[in-house]
């Protein structure tokens, strides 16, 4: 993580790894079978991580569509690009988004299975909303939730696409009441 923050505009070797961590050439080869798969248990540690600290946020909250909003509009809020970073300058968050293309692109299979953390968090956030009578019966909850973490996903760089402040602080409840009158019943 170190090398993608400190190497921004040039991409890290996995000799740089190696003398960074204080590992050998050998010790890497152990673990992963080159820098692709570094990058991809980065990323999944990454997924894992946003689904930790999105649980976290809910976990007192009773009602289950509050859960489900609070969840999204934080899910936004993190996907987000930092707008105090530097032109050209690259932080973890956007290298990551890079390789999140670039596997979902290439490789869907491995993105999938890096993906199921936080899919599973927002499938049970379905399932108990369903079971409240608060979203609409019969949707495929997985379905669903991956079309809901992709729009949340790819939003919140609509800034690029639409020339609106990279922080606009309604964009995520914006996207939310987008996703609630797609999926709610009106209750």
């Amino acid at each position: 993580m170190e090398l993608m923050i400190s190497s921004p505009q040039k991409e890290f070797t996995v000799q740089e790894v190696v003398e960074r961590s204080g590992q050998s050439l050998r010790s890497f080869y152990q673990y992963f079978a080159g820098k692709y798969e570094l990058l991809l248990a980065l990323f999944e540690e990454s997924v894992r991580s946003t689904a930790a600290v999105l649980a976290e946020k809910v976990e007192g909250e009773r009602d289950p569509l509050t859960r489900f909003h609070i969840a999204a509009v934080e899910y936004y809020r993190i996907c987000q690009p930092d707008p105090k970073a530097k032109s050209g300058k690259k932080g973890v968050a956007p290298a990551l988004a890079d390789f999140a293309q670039q596997l979902l692109t290439n490789h869907p299979k491995e993105a999938s299975h890096a993906f199921v953390p936080i899919v599973d968090l927002f499938v049970g956030m379905l399932d108990d909303a369903a079971a409240a009578g608060q979203v609409r019966a019969g949707l495929d909850h997985r379905r669903i939730a991956g079309i809901i973490l992709e729009g949340v996903m790819f939003n919140a760089f609509a800034a690029t696409i639409s020339g609106t402040s990279v922080r606009s602080d309604g964009a995520g409840e914006e996207l939310w009441t987008l996703i609630l009158h797609g999926i709610g019943t009106g209750k």
